[in-house]
C-alpha cells in the first residue's frame, strides 16, 4: 500500500504568535529572543528573515543585517498552549501523529479516522481549521513518505501546500538541488559539492559502496532517498535519549567562583527537568565554549544512576575540575545526562504529547 503522509510546519510560529497579538508588530522585522549583547535569536519573522536573520544568529548579528529589528521577549507558556490546540486538530484525523518539534510533525493518514481518501484534502483541511481556530498559517507537504513530505513542506512556505505524488516522486528528487535534501547540512552539501553532486541525480548515479566509502553508515540513506525511498514509519512513541539544558552568560565567566556558580545553576535547571520528566541517566556530558567560540565536551559514565541533585553536583564538578581551563574565559556551560532510566528502572519512552 502506499502511504499518504503529510508533514505540517507552522511559518515563523513564535513570531507569528506574537504579531498576532501585538497588532503593532504586524509587517515589521521582529526576533523572538535577548537583544542583549550575547543574546541569540529563537526565531524570526518573515520580515526579519529577508536581512538574513535567522534562529540561533546572534542578536548582535541580527542587529547588523537589520538595524531596525524589533526584539521581542518569548512567551513559552503561549507558544505551548498554541502548539497544544494545533496538535489536537492533528488527532482528529489520525492517531499516527509524530511531533519533530513544538511547531512541525508528521502525519500518517494513508487510514484515517474521517475517511477521506485524498491525504491533499485533509491537508488542506487542517491549514484552514489551524488558522480558524488560532489565526496562524502553516505549510503542508504531502507525498509517500517522510523525506519527501518533509521536503515538500519547505518548498512552497509561507502557507504553502505542495504535494509530491508517486509517479513524480523520482523525478523530483533527481532535480532537487543537493542543498535542498532534507538531513544534508551545509558541511555535507559542501562535500558532496567537491566530490561533484550538485542534484539528486549526480547522487543517484552513485553506488551503494561509493556511498559508504565516502559517508560511512549514512551513505546507505542517502543510496535510498536519492531514488525517493524512505521507509521510516510515523512513530508517536519517540525514544528520549537525553536530558539537558546549557546557559550562554551575559559576561564571559574567568574566576573559579564565577564558573563553580553558573555551573551549580544549571545543575538545578537540569536536575529540575529530570525531576519532571521521571528520566535518570548514568552518563553525564559537559559541554564548555569559550569566548573565542572553541568548544568541548567532557563526560563520565557512572556506575549508578544519577537521581538526586548532591550526586549530580559532585560529579559535574569532578568533570570541570579535571579540564585545564588555562586563562580562557567561558562563554556558555551546559550539562547533559544520558543513557536515560526510568524510576522503575525501564528505559526511558516518552510520548511528546507537548507538541
Amino acid at each position: 500500500m502506499v502511504r499518504k503522509i503529510i508533514h505540517i510546519d507552522m511559518d515563523a510560529f513564535y513570531a507569528s504568535i506574537e504579531q498576532r497579538d501585538h497588532p503593532e508588530l504586524k509587517g515589521k522585522a521582529i526576533a523572538v529572543g535577548k537583544g542583549s549583547e550575547r543574546g541569540v535569536v529563537a526565531a524570526a519573522s518573515y520580515e526579519a528573515r529577508r536581512y538574513g536573520v535567522h534562529s540561533a544568529l546572534s542578536s548582535k548579528i541580527a542587529k547588523k543585517r537589520c538595524p531596525h529589528l524589533i526584539f521581542i521577549t518569548g512567551r513559552m507558556e503561549v507558544y505551548k498552549q498554541e502548539s497544544a490546540r494545533i496538535m489536537d486538530i492533528f488527532l482528529d484525523y489520525t492517531d499516527l501523529v509524530e511531533p519533530l518539534s513544538i511547531d512541525e510533525a508528521f502525519l500518517d493518514v494513508t487510514e484515517n479516522k474521517m475517511g477521506m481518501r485524498s491525504a491533499t484534502l485533509i491537508a488542506r483541511e487542517i491549514k484552514e481549521r489551524i488558522y480558524e481556530l488560532t489565526g496562524l498559517t502553516a505549510s503542508a507537504g504531502v507525498s509517500i513518505n517522510k523525506f519527501l513530505a518533509k521536503t515538500a513542506s519547505d518548498y512552497d512556505k509561507p502557507d504553502g501546500l505542495y504535494v509530491i505524488k508517486p509517479a513524480d516522486a523520482e523525478k523530483f528528487v533527481e532535480q532537487l538541488p543537493i542543498k535542498k535534501f532534507h538531513g544534508v547540512g551545509q558541511v555535507t552539501a559542501q562535500k558532496m559539492h567537491r566530490l561533484g553532486i550538485q542534484t539528486g541525480a549526480d547522487l543517484k548515479r552513485q553506488s551503494l559502496p561509493w556511498l559508504t566509502r565516502h559517508f560511512g553508515k549514512v551513505g546507505l540513506h542517502y543510496y535510498n532517498i536519492s531514488r525517493a525511498m524512505d521507509q521510516r514509519p510515523v512513530n508517536p512513541e519517540r525514544i528520549r535519549k537525553s536530558v539537558g539544558t546549557e546557559r550562554t552568560f551575559e559576561k564571559d565567566l574567568q574566576e573559579n567562583f564565577e564558573i563553580i556558580t553558573g555551573l551549580y545553576h544549571i545543575e538545578k535547571e537540569l536536575m529540575r527537568r529530570m525531576n519532571r520528566s521521571g528520566s535518570y541517566g548514568r552518563t553525564l556530558t559537559l559541554k564548555i565554549k569559550f569566548s573565542d567560540f572553541q568548544q568541548i565536551t567532557r563526560s563520565k559514565t557512572l556506575p549508578v544512576v544519577i537521581d538526586q541533585f548532591d550526586l549530580l553536583h559532585r560529579h559535574a564538578k569532578e568533570i570541570l575540575y579535571q579540564i585545564d581551563l588555562g586563562s580562557r574565559k567561558i562563554r556558555l556551560l551546559g550539562l547533559t545526562v544520558s543513557h536515560l532510566e526510568t524510576n522503575e528502572g525501564q528505559e526511558a519512552v516518552q510520548l511528546e504529547l507537548d507538541f
